[in-house]
């Protein structure tokens, strides 16, 4: 026999109530932001430490996406690529720009002009590889250029640098039947990933070189075996051993040499430009390392390996060579579901000096974060600026670092806030100048509060960078009159004032008709770069908040259970 409910008493709806918000996915955190453009749900960078006057200039460029699958409340809820200041405020927002998924967003020179690029295209989450193209924009947002791999293969999303302003290198995820039985496979394991690197003519797109793993390193050299499968089974072309795993490639254009690295066999190779041929390895492997690694130095699953022929005085003797790497230092899930390796307390980032006299690597700086317990197990960069100052992006664990020449943290900020933070990732991070002149109007809104008797206008420009103060007028007959001008402070600036007036000195003939309002941007010279539309003042819509409207429905003390229960209802559809 089915118990008889008691019968519900206003408390007990107040507390349901209270109970299915707090329970309520955080997705308000990205919503009215901004009221000029509503559509806009960015990530919310929480800095834990500010930037301090020791950061290097520039904008932030990341493109910030969720490590959970879709619909799960955890990541940016429009992932895509994002330019930010220092303080967190956005400058541009990349979302629908590229398709499906992007990756690798930065700044770059190419033919003497500002770019920005990004990969776009698939993402395998599983297998940690992707295939797509890397598109271009100009400084108007537009799209310039599309470039995508040689040869009949399929771009992977780990790779794309510029070397010179007039190449690109790539990275490629190429899978070929394989014998794979002196590896410990079984006659139906028949697939491994040949790790390959193209140089493309960015303006023709022709291959200029190209290099396979298979053809110098043999799969033996991999710290995932074959089985228990954790880079691949070799099933099938979609699950083929992954064994090498090339996600970086850089490039000396004074020796023409290359430098890539090798994720899954734990180490850093030079390859001799012309020949193909491996130049050094360094690799934590004593059999096969061309160098003795000094304390310090031992890295694994690392990223982002770079030439740095300029960091210190060391790089001026020829026999030595400087690069850095983000040493993750760890593979597996960020959900603790499979297994996991882990070889240091923490991920970090690294300068190694390599002696080709006494065969040595000495690690000259590392860049360990703030709490020293991050630990990537994907992903992540080691961006050395030309100050000499690190930005580190943690890969999968969501957050980026700037540090000094000697290792102080002068700025960390985690890629978004609350719920949304959690499981947000981000494959690479840069720091570097840019002016953002986009061709599409600024967005305005005026927004009328009734009950406050005022009118506030909204105004932003996405991906603006010249503007520096917005004036704002007030609109009829073809006359305008100055209403007052703000200094632009970040991604949207606002102005407002009381309706007593709301003629604003028009003649008395006009004070009942329709009035409108715009805004126009100012650089710092003074000059005028664009004037907005006209719009008419909408009705304000207030946001909802919970707390104050359940304080107002327990204040009320008559309301009666029937009111509750309506608002559960509609607070819960």
């Amino acid at each position: 026999m089915r118990p008889v409910n008691p019968e519900p008493n206003l408390s007990t709806y107040l507390h349901f109530i209270l109970l299915s918000l707090s329970l309520r996915p955080l997705l308000a955190s990205a919503n009215w932001r901004y009221r000029s453009r509503p559509d806009l749900s960015p990530p919310t960078l929480n800095n834990t430490i500010p930037a301090t006057n020791e950061v290097e200039k520039g904008y932030i460029f990341i493109a910030p996406f969720s490590g959970f699958p879709d619909s799960t409340h955890h990541g940016p809820l429009q992932p895509g690529p994002y330019i930010f200041t220092d303080t967190g405020e956005l400058v541009w927002s990349g979302f629908t720009y590229f398709s499906v998924w992007a990756a690798n967003f930065q700044v770059a020179r190419y033919r003497g002009q500002d770019v920005l690029f990004c990969f776009e295209g698939k993402h395998n989450a599983a297998y940690g590889h992707g295939h797509g193209h890397v598109t271009f924009l100009d400084q108007h947002y537009e799209t310039v250029l599309e470039l995508r791999a040689g040869n009949h293969r399929l771009m992977d999303k780990h790779e794309f640098h510029i070397i010179d302003e007039k190449t690109a290198l790539i990275q490629i995820y190429h899978p070929v039947p394989y014998d794979l039985r002196a590896y410990g496979g079984s006659e139906e394991q028949q697939w491994i990933v040949d790790a390959r690197f193209q140089e493309l003519d960015i303006a023709t797109g022709a291959v200029l070189f190209e290099w396979s793993s298979l053809d110098h390193v043999d799969p033996s050299h991999s710290v995932l075996p074959l089985n228990p499968n954790q880079a691949g089974s070799g099933h099938n072309s979609s699950d083929a051993w992954d064994y090498f795993h090339i996600n970086s490639v850089d490039k000396d254009p004074h020796t023409g040499a290359y430098l890539i690295s090798a994720r899954n066999a734990n180490a850093i190779y030079k390859i001799n430009g012309t020949t193909s041929a491996i130049i050094w390895e360094l690799s934590n492997t004593t059999s096969s390392s061309n160098f003795t690694l000094s304390p310090g130095v031992a890295f694994g699953f690392q990223h982002h390996a770079r030439f740095l022929p300029s960091w210190t005085n060391t790089s001026a003797n020829p026999s030595r060579e400087i690069i850095s790497l983000f040493d993750n230092s760890a593979h597996g899930t960020e959900t603790g579901r499979g297994s996991e390796i882990h070889l240091a307390n923490s991920s970090s980032g690294k300068i190694i000096c390599l002696d080709h006299v006494t065969r040595s690597a000495t690690l000259l700086q590392a860049f360990y974060p703030p709490s020293n317990t991050i630990l990537a197990k994907s992903q992540g960069s080691t961006h050395i600026l030309p100050n000499g100052n690190a930005l580190l992006n943690w890969g999968s664990a969501g957050s980026i670092t700037e540090f000094t020449p000697t290792g102080k943290a002068i700025f960390h900020a985690a890629l978004d806030s609350g719920a949304l933070g959690a499981g947000i990732q981000n494959y690479r991070a840069f720091r570097g100048n840019w002016t953002g002149v986009p061709n599409e109007k600024p967005a305005i809104v005026a927004l009328e509060d009734v009950l406050e008797g005022r009118v506030e206008v909204f105004v932003s420009w996405n991906g603006d960078t010249r503007t520096r103060w917005w004036l704002f007028y007030a609109v009829h007959g073809g006359k305008r009159i100055v209403l007052g001008e703000v200094a632009k402070e970040g991604f949207e600036t606002s102005f407002a004032f009381n309706t007593q007036n709301h003629n604003h000195g028009f003649n008395s003939e006009s004070a009942n008709a329709a009035i409108t309002y715009q805004a126009e941007a100012y650089d710092a010279r003074n000059r005028v770069l664009t004037t907005t539309e006209a719009v008419k003042p909408d009705v304000l819509i207030r946001q909802f908040r919970a707390k104050d409207h359940l304080a107002e429905i327990g204040s009320g003390g008559g309301v009666s259970t029937q009111h509750a229960a309506e608002e559960q209802k509609a607070l819960t559809l």
